[in-house]
């Protein structure tokens, strides 16, 4: 992968600067911003100059996986941070904090573990936690486990904790804080949660019983709220620094392991494999491009045409971390596959399929769907989508260029603009390295249809 020099652009310095003037601090970033490069640039100052390493970095196990580790070797001023990635089995945990490293990375899930672990000798002077609102649900006497693992160390070890989230409250101010406790102990919001409830809200009662209530915000909280925080607190909006006119467009790379990879480039070069689950053979270039498609999404249909052969769910993990990231905010998710769908459905229970149903449509536009899931062919001229999100996921992609940009219309800058949302519209698509999954994106934005994607790829066969 080559690398280049990172120059940060205006925003990006804002968080360089907020994040090395303040040792404990909340980095509020829109989607697509460049949170990551970013805190690593900070943290590579740091770590050069104010002794501030070992680093800890807590993020979704993909993140903490792939994204993180990845990130650094876009840049040459990154490359030399040397990283560690504390996932996995409980043998590879132990052999990853053994190794020398600047940044070691984990995930959530671990948190008990590595505190238990390590006990007295934490050894991190820096925690960078990515999707901090995470940590919304820490309360000093329960809340979540993972949450309270890391509190234990949060302001007894730690010189320096760095929060980065896009959304710090989707689910209203109540989520604020729990994650603000980690910056100060409770200084600014209250020291306890109890605290919080009474000085900024007031209870509603929502059912028959005495305890089942709702606390709505007093007038003027949410101001009180956020001046509060203002001075640990850096709000970065995608909206004040890219033209929202047009949908800004990122790629989520999926890597396959060796042995999935050798049994793409087998049925690439072959026509041909055999798994465990059962034999995928391709009649011709066209079927077999088909078929590789499917491959790369995670599952391929049997010559039945009803029945498939599952591969790996490494796309599921990637858009997992995109609604990570959306930090409830509504994911419009485009497939192309009936088994794409049933995946997706299964994967995550509160999605929804786009149906003929206007009660579905209805739903979605209320903001009552976090997970539409919608084929493009069933999106198209006159459906209005652009109320209920501003985030569209191509789980994969077909050669069908007016169902592609139809499906981004519907969420797209002019109809965001049209039902006055002044947001930019964000589209993510899963790619799998070394695949077709980059060509036909490719060949999308060409216009080029799937007869002369094949005839190219014949042609070049022949010249080579």
């Amino acid at each position: 992968m080559a690398s280049t020099k990172f120059v940060p652009r205006p925003y990006q310095r804002k968080i360089i600067d907020f994040i090395l003037d303040h040792p404990r601090c909340m980095v509020w970033s829109g989607m697509g911003t460049g949170k990551t490069a970013s805190t690593l640039t900070a943290i590579r100052y740091l770590i050069d100059f104010e002794n501030a390493g070992p680093v800890l970095v807590v993020a979704p196990l993909r993140v903490a996986k792939f994204t993180w580790p990845a990130e650094k070797l876009h840049f040459d001023s990154l490359i030399s941070i040397k990283c560690s990635v504390v996932c996995g089995s409980l043998k590879e945990r132990k052999a990853a904090l053994k190794e020398e490293a600047d940044v070691y990375i984990t995930n959530f899930e671990q948190l008990p573990w590595l505190v238990k672990t390590l006990g007295n000798s934490w050894p991190f002077k820096t925690v960078v936690v990515d999707e901090a609102t995470r940590l919304k649900g820490f309360r000093l006497r329960q809340g979540s486990s993972r949450a309270k693992a890391l509190a234990t160390v949060a302001h007894r070890y730690c010189n320096r904790f760095i929060e980065l989230t896009g959304t710090p409250a989707t689910n209203g101010l109540l989520d604020l804080w729990g994650q603000s406790w980690f910056i100060d102990g409770g200084k600014r919001l209250g020291k306890s949660f109890s605290e919080y409830e009474l000085r900024y809200f007031r209870p509603r009662r929502v059912g028959a019983e005495a305890y089942a209530v709702k606390w709505d915000p007093l007038p003027g909280s949410e101001e009180a709220i956020r001046q509060k925080l203002s001075d640990v607190s850096i709000t970065i909006r995608a909206e004040d620094y890219f033209d929202i006119k047009k949908p800004i467009e990122s790629i989520v790379w999926v890597d396959l392991p060796d042995e999935i990879k050798k049994s793409y480039d087998k049925l690439r070069n072959e026509f041909y494999i055999a798994v465990k689950q059962g034999e995928i053979e391709a009649a011709n270039a066209a079927v077999k491009l088909g078929k590789l498609l499917q491959f790369s999404s995670g599952a391929v249909y049997k010559d039945d045409g009803k029945s498939w052969v599952s591969i790996h769910d490494l796309k599921m993990d990637a858009l997992r971390s995109v609604i990570e990231e959306a930090s409830g905010t509504p994911v419009l998710v485009a497939y192309q596959y009936r088994h794409e769908l049933e995946r997706i459905l299964k994967a995550f229970p509160q999605a929804r399929q786009l149906d003929k149903k206007s009660s579905t449509l209805e739903a979605w536009n209320l903001g009552e769907i976090p997970i539409l899931v919608a084929h493009p062919a069933a999106c198209g001229h006159g459906l209005n989508l652009q109320d209920g999100g501003n985030i569209l996921c191509f789980f994969s992609l077909s050669f069908n260029y007016e169902y592609f940009a139809q499906m981004i219309e519907r969420i797209g800058p002019t109809r965001q603009a049209q039902s006055g949302h002044p947001r930019p519209v964000f589209v993510y698509y899963l790619m799998c390295r070394g695949t077709e999954d980059y060509a036909v994106l490719n060949a999308l934005r060409k216009k080029e249809s799937v007869l002369d994607f094949v005839l190219g790829r014949a042609n070049e066969s022949e010249r080579n």
